[in-house]
């Protein structure tokens, strides 16, 4: 779940209500010496931990259980870390000898960037050549091999896609008010105001997460000239472009004309703006594809009381085209990473274990379609789609044709999200999101400090 922010910081992205793991019992945790070990354990039994800040504990716990149904004598602890607190706790544990067997990575120079801690992780070329065969490359979604591979090692695994863009509504709030989702800045506005009347917040964001900013105003300049942002960050147009300049000035827009809610620049998107439309505060929220898995009935029943709700009830929550806000009508548009990837510790005493439940999750049949059941990633295994029969979702007919279109249009876009975004640039977009929101810089002076930045970044 970013998203999820993984600059996020990240989810994303992928990116979820913050839950409390099933378990953090240290079983089998990683041990040896400075280098791989050479016992590599055995490949079908023993007792493994992953450490992650994604997926959530429910989809973990599913994937674990679907896991134990072929490995039934490999024992799988998750423990799950907050996004901000990812760094801090997986950079000792990996250099000591009580670190996880398994965990996760992510694109980009967010939390868990596989540019730093991939130097950690075994190559998992020959595990994914015995389960997919010498053509394993066309089987697997190249955003995910090429976005995790480091200096010609795959490093993880990734075990599905996150894309951004779209906006989450929480439809039952627009039906009870008699409002329709907007489709454009009037309507946006109008939408809001009247929300406020009611007392509901209107669309809320975590202005202090960065990643999350990112993909608000990736939207906007999409919105106002597609592919500019992604230009961008490939050094193919200035930051100073007219588009990134624009999209920074309708950025601040939404904070003038109160579409943004009070206080945005002080709130984290995880917890904070999650829990607010998780519980029904909020009407709408900047999330992506992660969010898919808020659709079903067990998914979206755990992540309100993660919301602090004593008595759960499932809402219809739907994906919308981020709202036409330059009035051009490129709307739609959506960008990507891989969500996350799973790394297996070159330390591990359990080397052998850790890397089947890696490749069992990431490649094989059985572990991709229980990915793409969960609805929280995209799969990463290129033949699996979700099987909608066994989906439970809130409003089948509502949810089930929007969520397809979503997942059809994410598989059309080749348009990075984080992955190609440095981490001095990240803090940059960071302060330039956040200083031009207060009114202490202007697009302008924000986009000049963008460039320079972009600059001196090699």
């Amino acid at each position: 779940m970013l998203g999820s922010s993984r600059i996020w910081k990240r989810r994303l992205p992928g990116a979820a209500a913050v839950f409390t793991a099933a378990a953090l019992a240290l079983a089998g945790c990683a041990g040896g010496s400075t280098t791989e070990t050479t016992d590599k354990g055995s490949a079908d039994s023993g007792n493994i931990t992953w450490w992650g800040w994604t997926p959530d504990a429910a989809p973990a716990e599913a994937y674990i259980k679907e896991f134990s149904k072929a490995y039934p004598k490999i024992k799988v602890t998750y423990k799950k870390l907050t996004i901000d607190g990812y760094d801090a706790a997986i950079r000792p544990a990996l250099a000591s000898s009580v670190g996880p067997d398994v965990f996760d990575v992510a694109p980009g120079a967010a939390n868990g960037s596989v540019g730093i801690y991939g130097v950690n992780a075994i190559d998992l070329t020959p595990a994914v050549e015995k389960s997919l065969g010498a053509d394993w490359k066309s089987k697997l979604a190249p955003i995910g091999v090429n976005s995790l591979t480091k200096d010609g090692k795959l490093a993880a695994l990734s075990v599905g896609s996150n894309y951004a863009g779209s906006v989450w509504v929480n439809q039952d709030l627009f039906d009870k008010y008699g409002l329709k989702p907007p489709t454009n800045y009037d309507e946006w506005k109008s939408v809001c105001a009247a929300f406020k009347t009611n007392g509901v917040k209107c669309f809320v964001q975590g202005a202090a997460q960065t990643a999350f900013n990112e993909d608000t105003l990736q939207a906007i300049s999409n919105n106002v000239k597609p592919g500019v942002w992604a230009q961008a960050l490939d050094k193919k147009v200035p930051w100073t472009d007219p588009t990134i300049v624009q999209a920074l000035g309708i950025w601040k827009k939404l904070f003038d004309d109160k579409i943004m809610q009070d206080g945005a620049l002080g709130v984290q998107q995880y917890p904070d703006a999650n829990n607010d439309f998780m519980s029904g505060k909020a009407a709408m929220v900047m999330m992506g594809t992660w969010y898919m898995q808020y659709s079903t009935v067990d998914g979206s029943t755990a992540a309100i009381s993660g919301a602090g709700v004593a008595s759960p009830k499932p809402f219809t929550q739907l994906p919308i085209a981020f709202p036409d806000v330059a009035g051009t009508g490129n709307v739609g548009s959506l960008y990507g990473d891989a969500d996350f990837g799973l790394a297996v510790n070159k330390k591990s005493k359990s080397i052998a274990a850790a890397t089947t439940f890696a490749t069992w999750l990431g490649t094989s049949q059985a572990g991709q379609q229980a990915v793409g059941d969960i609805l929280n990633d995209i799969p990463a295994l290129m033949s699996v789609q979700p099987d909608w029969a066994s989906i439970k979702l809130v409003n089948p007919t509502a949810q089930q044709p929007a969520l397809e279109k979503l997942i059809s249009d994410a598989g059309k876009s080749a348009e990075p999200r984080l992955a190609t975004v440095s981490a001095d640039l990240q803090t940059a977009i960071g302060v330039a999101s956040t200083t031009v929101a207060a009114g202490q810089a202007t697009p302008e002076q924000a986009a000049a400090t963008l460039q320079s930045t972009a600059e001196k970044i090699k």
